[in-house]
């Protein structure tokens, strides 16, 4: 019995980690911290997208979600890839199974922290739910109790997609939901989601020691941070054109050359290393309309952790940003948001944080409303900032208690 009680925990995560996506990362980095706390001597392992850079950056044992076969082989021809899905992804599809099942055996949890798993929006496979929807199954057969915590939902196309979501969360010992909204989603869609739990999402408590000192900004001018987002496509609306991605950019340089214009600075924020195109494409439209001494105020500073995202947005008097989690990290950060909506999700935390009236829909962006809103912010700033913060102290609290929950009463 004393063998028993002293026994490592054995934990492991499964989710899209691969130090490219400062949302996820921030997600994986929140609980871990967490997780130490209250259980010091666990084992943990990661089953993430890219596995080498998990270790690196977190220094967790990491498997892959789904393990690739001949490398060295991959057809750009549409034919080509089914073939290659036939006669080498379907037979090697068993045997990831029972490579799963050696590598779960003897865990005793297995938590899915968000990021992103639950849509199909980028297809069934890969990023889609098809691989949770496999690990989660292989937890069951290990008997490994199954955690969605603080998830995210939505969007789900076709049958299919929505009947693997769904079983996916049947299989579950516990969940719980960032917002109201994929709770709302869920019941939509057919899952009884009213007995689950809603706790904010696992960025908002992020360890205090990371987050960066408020004095940071140098500049005599005040400084808007400017987030813009690769178009986001079917997670977005079900039928996506470009149309709504070139006005956006539009707009967005609109908004920025009315900032140049009265001598703010505009620093670029980035979420993720996957918005770089979009970010160029940003600053060559506003590249046409700048004067030499205009690109001098434009702040472009590379990035590559969310340790550099937050001490960045830190040096920032007030944000505009489309990506979720630069949204949510620029609150955590006590500075006001203007959130550019592509997902309910955006519109839920703008409404938890009391912020709803400076939260615009992507679909329908003008620049002339969302400066606008900026000049509306900017005057209420010193009102808004302590009700930011209190909301994020009793988001952490909030949080403290699902830890408390699932480490140590589970």
């Amino acid at each position: 019995m004393k063998e028993s009680e002293t026994k490592r925990k054995k934990i492991a995560f499964c989710g899209h980690f691969d130090s490219t996506n400062f949302g996820n990362e921030s997600t994986l980095q929140a609980i871990l911290y967490h997780l130490r706390c209250f259980q010091p001597d666990a084992e943990v392992t990661c089953i993430s997208t890219g596995p080498e850079a998990t270790v690196a950056t977190h220094h967790i044992q990491a498997i892959p979600l789904s393990e690739t076969f001949v490398k060295s082989w991959v057809p750009r021809d549409p034919v080509m890839r089914i073939l290659r899905k036939i006669f080498i992804g379907l037979p090697s599809e068993p045997y990831r199974w029972v490579k799963g099942l050696m590598r779960l055996r003897g865990t005793d949890m297995l938590i899915i922290p968000g990021t992103g798993l639950v849509t199909n929006a980028y297809g069934l496979l890969h990023w889609g739910p098809y691989n949770l929807f496999k690990w989660s199954l292989i937890a069951k057969m290990c008997r490994c109790k199954l955690l969605f915590v603080s998830i995210g939902a939505g969007p789900i196309y076709g049958t299919l997609g929505r009947w693997i979501v769904k079983s996916n969360l049947y299989l579950a010992d516990f969940r719980s939901y960032r917002d109201n909204s994929t709770m709302e989603y869920l019941k939509g869609i057919g899952f009884p989601a009213d007995n689950d739990r809603v706790y904010p999402d696992l960025a908002f408590s992020l360890p205090e020691a990371v987050m960066p000192n408020q004095d940071t900004k140098k500049s005599r001018r005040s400084v808007v941070g400017l987030g813009v987002m690769k178009y986001a496509g079917k997670y977005s609306v079900a039928n996506p054109n470009d149309t709504i991605y070139l006005a956006y950019l539009e707009n967005l340089v609109t908004v920025a050359t009315w900032l140049l214009a009265r001598e703010y600075d505009v620093r670029l924020l980035t979420g993720d290393l996957c918005d770089m195109p979009a970010k160029k494409e940003f600053r060559d439209l506003l590249k046409e309309r700048l004067s030499v001494c205009d690109e001098g105020h434009i702040i472009d500073e590379p990035i590559c952790s969310v340790e550099g995202l937050l001490s960045q947005i830190a040096a920032t008097d007030i944000v505009v940003a489309t990506r979720f989690h630069n949204v949510l990290l620029a609150l955590l950060c006590n500075k006001p948001v203007i959130s550019i909506s592509f997902h309910h999700k955006c519109e839920s935390l703008m409404s938890a944080m009391g912020l709803s009236e400076y939260c615009l829909d992507i679909n329908d962006l003008k620049a002339d409303r969302l400066i606008e809103k900026f000049c509306d912010l900017e005057t209420n700033a010193d009102k808004i900032k302590p009700l930011i913060r209190k909301k994020a102290r009793e988001f952490r609290v909030s949080l403290n208690e699902q830890y408390r929950v699932i480490f140590n009463r589970m």
